[in-house]
């Protein structure tokens, strides 16, 4: 029986690698056919009345755009809610500046949080309470909409009859912190999730949606049970639309790229608490799980790259060289699908592996600062587990 040597397991891993990305280019490929824009539904002729609701916690460098930008909408039925969550700053001061000259905008002061309930969720449970329309606009204070932003989420609405639609915002990323961890969030959800199976799978790891920019159906949102239903889940856009999801109701992920735009965290202070405060979550609050898919990350991503480079000092076989270059190929161009797809500078294709090798410190700190009871976000202690 002949020997097989570690050249030889190597090059079967390498395959193995290949075929892998190969599976996610094609993933990938289909999502791109799948994923539809905003602004490409027609019109419709009536027009549902919309709330748009607005938490807000310590905003005051983004409140006063996203509110201008929202006052300006050409929608002819909406109401605009925003809740002040106990802020410590200006936050509240500015939202009563804008109400006292727009009495379009109404602004609601938060309740105190109660203990078996997360921030966000109770400031948007307070703020679906307060709200009157056919569909429910959640969008979250440092998002800035453009004036069509609302005719095209009623047009989208109607023409899919969904119960909820998740939309992806054009993500500015300016600090290289950001530059190394929104685009790699993003190509994850690219090839990570085949949209055109959500609707069909009750699997909750197999499903996306992003808490930014959520519109539900009025009645499908109570139905679900509302913020209440997932008070204790710190990724509560997920868990939210996968209560949706489960009751066989239907929804969409789609592009918002020319209508809503976001810069999710100015710094690394706020970008390393955001991280860590919800990554470990997303993978379900698993460490075996969050463990073997990073592992699994850093194999498919930085190994091929590794034997290239240590393929100038050590004398490894062609064909394991060839296979591992291959794979460093199909990597290249699954960044580059997704970098041209949402508009990110596409000479970030060239950092990748400093993003692979950052998000996994993302995840385990995640996963070591949540067990711990150590996980943040605006000053509030995040709970250890978070069950999808």
């Amino acid at each position: 029986m002949p020997q097989i040597s570690i050249f030889d397991i190597l090059f079967y891993v390498e395959i193995a690698i290949a075929i892998g990305l190969c599976i996610f280019i094609i993933t990938s490929l289909t999502n791109l056919r799948h994923l539809r824009r905003l602004h490409s539904y027609k019109l419709p002729t009536t027009w549902p009345r919309i709330s748009v609701l607005v938490p807000a916690r310590n905003e005051e460098n983004n409140i006063a755009k996203c509110i201008s930008c929202l006052l300006a909408q050409d929608y002819p039925d909406y109401q605009l809610i925003v809740l002040d969550d106990n802020s410590t700053d200006r936050t509240l001061e500015i939202l009563q500046e804008f109400a006292g000259k727009d009495p379009r905008l109404k602004v609601i002061q938060g309740k105190p949080l109660p203990e078996d309930w997360l921030g966000k969720q109770w400031a948007c449970q307070q703020l679906s309470e307060a709200a009157d329309g056919e569909l429910l606009v959640f969008l979250d204070a440092d998002t800035i909409p453009e004036h069509d932003m609302l005719r095209c989420t009623a047009a989208a609405m109607q023409a899919e009859k969904a119960a909820l639609i998740s939309v992806l915002p054009y993500q500015i990323v300016k600090s290289w912190p950001e530059k190394l961890t929104i685009p790699a969030f993003y190509l994850g959800l690219l090839f990570g999730v085949p949209i055109r199976l959500t609707r069909l799978l009750k699997n909750p790891l197999v499903f996306a949606c992003l808490g930014q920019f959520l519109v539900f159906k009025k009645e499908a949102y109570w139905a679900a049970g509302g913020y209440a239903a997932v008070r204790q889940n710190i990724v509560d856009d997920l868990a939210i639309g996968r209560r949706i999801n489960a009751m066989r109701l239907r929804y969409c992920l789609l592009d918002g790229y020319r209508h809503i735009s976001c810069r999710m965290y100015t710094n690394y202070d706020q970008l390393w608490h955001g991280l860590t405060k919800s990554t470990f979550a997303t993978f379900n609050s698993s460490p075996l799980f969050t463990i073997l898919s990073f592992l699994t990350i850093l194999a498919v991503f930085i190994g091929p790259l590794a034997i290239l480079v240590s393929a100038i000092f050590i004398s490894f076989p062609v064909k394991v060289i060839i296979m591992a270059a291959i794979a460093v190929s199909l990597t290249l161009f699954l960044w580059i699908l997704s970098l041209i797809r949402f508009h990110f500078p596409l000479y970030l294709v060239l950092s990748y592996p400093a993003s692979v090798v950052f998000m996994t410190i993302i995840g385990i700190a995640s996963m070591v600062l949540t067990l711990q009871g150590k996980a943040t976000w605006k000053g509030r202690v995040m709970p250890k587990s978070a069950k999808l």
